[in-house]
């Protein structure tokens, strides 16, 4: 475990070399982890720890994700079952089918959990906002969250690569006296590199901002706002595409990730250093009180409501796809489409 300081904030960073292997399969020796639901988290999730020889099972309905599972190597009757049978399998149970699926699912895994048992999210959400989810865990359970901060397509490649991805963890209710343990064990099983502790609450906040923020809603407005100035001002798809785009993710990013901002201002041309030094107040002070306004409607539940209401419809999916169609006719979009094969490496 590592201490770590920063501006006063103490906080313990818990490292995979806390929980190797060995001692994850001992604390879970005696447990059957059920995976209900083969989503990006669910599939990720589970293929790391089979793939570890943890005792797991995974619980999907029959359709798209069941033929997906059994291309993935899941045998029937064996390591794969329908949803119901696999809860019933499982002393702990990762709940890993979408929020909205959550909702529709929760008395089948209620009524499924057993004295002692633990359920296990990666999200906050049913727990945080149960007035409008109704998901309230029976009082004999452990309730345990561990939330890796990044794809569950990362989650899977960064495992394969002999990486971990960095997670949150919470112990929202340790009714056997023994949660903390099952939570972090099935945390580095599940292919986590450090962990950091958090509340249900706070890793629900803080996710929902960052997914409406500088995740993704912002920086899809954020490139599209530059990348259509540009074309108005008549640079070509082209032109207006690298500068936006192609050199962010491919040059720019990677590298602050690895080195930092500072680094990064320090390691360009004085122009680029002097414009961007001047310029990021100006987007600070313009950004931050979207970002609190997106921040206060997360802790209000109105996020929450208007993602239970949409997803929940019927015909949701036909209308997700005409605004993804949307995004996608985008001529920023189209430009990548045509351009991102021209990358050195795909050639």
């Amino acid at each position: 475990m590592k201490e770590i300081n920063i501006n006063g904030f103490q906080e313990t960073i818990i490292e995979r070399s806390d929980y190797p292997p060995e001692r994850c399969k001992d604390i879970l020796d005696h447990e059957t982890t059920a995976i209900l639901g083969y989503g990006p988290q669910g599939r990720g999730q589970g293929l790391n720890m089979r793939d570890q020889g943890f005792n797991i099972v995974l619980g999907v309905r029959p359709g798209r994700s069941w033929d997906k599972a059994l291309a993935d190597g899941w045998v029937a009757g064996e390591n794969l079952f329908e949803m119901e049978e696999a809860a019933q399998k499982g002393t702990i149970l990762q709940y890993l089918v979408s929020d909205a699926a959550q909702i529709s699912l929760w008395p089948m895994v209620q009524d499924s959990l057993k004295d002692g048992d633990a359920l296990y999210f990666s999200h906050g959400f049913g727990i945080v906002f149960k007035d409008h989810t109704s998901i309230v865990p029976k009082a004999n359970v452990d309730v345990i969250l561990c939330a890796p901060k990044g794809s569950g397509l990362t989650v899977r490649t960064h495992f394969l690569e002999g990486r971990g991805i960095n997670s949150s963890f919470a112990i929202h209710k340790d009714y056997t006296g023994k949660a903390r343990d099952r939570c972090i064990a099935t945390a580095f099983a599940i292919g986590s590199g450090h962990l950091f502790e958090t509340t249900f609450e706070r890793e629900v906040h803080s996710d929902l901002t960052g997914e409406r923020s500088v995740l993704m809603g912002m920086l899809q407005g954020a490139f599209l706002a530059q990348y259509e100035v540009l074309r108005e001002h008549g640079h070509s798809p082209s032109e207006a595409y690298n500068e936006t785009i192609e050199e962010a993710l491919e040059s720019l990013y990677p590298l602050v990730s690895q080195r930092g901002m500072d680094w990064m201002y320090a390691n360009c041309s004085t122009t680029a250093q002097r414009g961007a030094l001047d310029w990021a107040p100006k987007f600070h002070a313009a950004i931050k009180p979207v970002v609190e306004e997106c921040y206060q409607s997360v802790i209000r539940g109105d996020e929450a409501k208007r993602s239970i209401e949409t997803n929940s419809q019927p015909d949701y999916r036909d209308k997700l796809e005409k605004e993804l169609e949307i995004v996608r006719n985008q001529e920023m979009w189209q430009a990548g489409q045509v351009l991102r094969p021209l990358r050195p490496e795909n050639q």
